[in-house]
């Protein structure tokens, strides 16, 4: 009985690639026109586009960050509207898909000389969905992943490219870079040997190239800086991934891990987390709108910013820290390169945002 329904409405993977032929239909009929358009009009369409998805998408930043300043009552409600409002994003974008497509199945066809074909349309509606694109080699995966990279660009808020080494990172960078760069949209790449100041660069890019590991371990140090300044990555938007069964179950087995020796350290780490407690918090938060005066560095140790999850040591909290420790400079680093002022911020982080059962788990400890 199976293998009949299968010989006449075909097998699922049939039935989905079936329905997107309208789509691709649309698109190849765009083609003619658009190939008419000279390079300044096809970049002031896509400017037009910009112009429309990026203030919506400005709008769901906007959002997302005031739902976390909001209490656990009133979340509820702001999540409805960020959901109301990141539909209205999905419904514009899908929109402008077959006429956004076609400008960039023209804009690679003038600056690299290739084209996009109907499986790699298939390839870029897929991977605009969010899902799983099974591609043969030969089939220009890396071609097909621009169609989408460009469309979610337009919303300003980032698109990462996620290959499974540096030197493909970079090949794939630079083969499609000026593909995207015709447009107007800026593009990097992250490597290993970067420095903090060069990774900001390319995470503040339109469209960043990059490993899973450079990614991964970029987000964990940025959890362990001491300010937002120090910190590398924005917000997450839209991430492809190429090779996505290595990348999700194959090297998902293997956790991303930042080391030291630890070993030396175990007695500060205790010393400091008896201390902390003893240190007076202060909140740093706009209180002019609320009429309240803001306090001084006299009235606590350290102050919290609740909305980005960042601590600042006063300068009353720097000496009440050294006398507790026993330090004349907590910011000297000891013969191991310990820092001790980076753990006394990481121990006051972990007693004010985090609770042991819900953020983390303690096993044999």
């Amino acid at each position: 009985m199976g293998n009949i329904f299968t010989r006449v409405f075909g097998t699922q993977q049939e039935r989905n690639i079936k329905k997107l032929i309208p789509l691709v239909n649309k698109i190849n009929g765009l083609e003619k026109k658009t190939s008419k358009l000279s390079d300044k009009v096809l970049q002031r369409k896509m400017d037009e586009f910009r112009g429309r998805v990026k203030p919506v998408g400005v709008e769901v930043g906007q959002l997302e960050k005031e739902m976390l300043e909001l209490p656990e009552i009133e979340k509820e409600r702001a999540k409805i509207d960020l959901q109301e409002k990141a539909r209205q994003l999905d419904e514009l974008l899908y929109d402008i898909l077959p006429e956004a497509f076609a400008i960039v199945r023209e804009a690679a066809k003038r600056a690299i000389g290739l084209r996009h074909y109907d499986e790699q349309l298939i390839g870029g509606i897929v991977l605009h969905q969010g899902k799983i694109a099974e591609m043969a080699n030969g089939e220009g995966k890396t071609l097909a992943a621009t169609l989408s990279a460009c469309l979610n660009a337009l919303s300003g808020k980032g698109v990462h490219v996620v290959t499974v080494n540096d030197y493909l990172a970079r090949r794939d960078k630079d083969w499609m870079g000026p593909v995207y760069e015709f447009m107007g949209f800026s593009v990097g790449v992250i490597q290993n040997q970067m420095n903090s100041t060069e990774r900001r660069q390319s995470y503040g890019c339109d469209i960043t190239y990059g490993t899973n590991n450079e990614f991964g371990f970029d987000y964990l140090r940025d959890n362990m800086a001491l300010s937002v300044k120090e910190q590398v990555q924005r917000g997450f938007n839209y991430t492809i991934v190429d090779e996505v069964d290595s990348i999700l179950i194959d090297e998902a087995r293997t956790p991303l891990i930042i080391s030291g020796r630890a070993e030396k350290s175990t007695g500060l780490y205790s010393k400091i987390d008896r201390i902390v407690p003893r240190l007076k918090r202060g909140i740093e938060e706009d209180r002019v709108k609320r009429g309240i005066e803001e306090d001084g560095d006299d009235d606590c140790d350290y102050k919290i910013n609740e909305k980005d999850h960042t601590v600042a040591l006063t300068e009353r909290g720097i000496a009440k820290a050294e006398k507790l420790l026993g330090m004349k400079d907590i910011y000297e680093p000891d013969s191991d390169g310990t820092v001790p002022a980076t753990h006394i911020n990481q121990a006051i982080r972990a007693h004010e945002f985090y609770e042991s059962d819900r953020d983390y788990l303690v096993k044999k400890g």
